[in-house]
């Protein structure tokens, strides 16, 4: 399972409407690819269109889609959103990383 921060909740369901996407129906697809500077980077869009082999989630009122080979890498984990000074943007507190590069957007296992 993923799980959702409110403060992450509050900030998905803003953006989904200032892009057009309704956060009743529509849900923010997570993924992990290949890439970064720890080998494996995280990827988060808005969508609405879900695949067969897809899993859905739902925390703090948000839907959360994961495609399934994704779902293994994150498990357990949980988005947040900084919105400190020294960035903003969600963040994935992943359990299963080893090791995180420095923005944060990467990780290895």
């Amino acid at each position: 399972m993923i799980k959702v921060s409110e403060s992450a909740a509050k900030r998905a369901q803003m953006m989904m409407e200032d892009d057009g996407f309704n956060p009743e129906t529509d849900f923010i697809r997570v993924g992990v690819k290949s890439g970064g500077c720890s080998g494996l980077e995280y990827e988060l869009k808005f969508d609405n269109q879900t695949n067969e082999s897809d899993k859905m989630f739902e925390d703090n009122g948000v839907k959360i889609v994961v495609d399934k080979k994704s779902f293994l890498y994150l498990v357990g984990t949980i988005l947040e959103y900084s919105g400190g000074l020294n960035g903003k943007g969600f963040v994935f507190n992943n359990p299963n990383a080893a090791r995180t590069c420095g923005c944060g957007e990467s990780f290895s296992l």
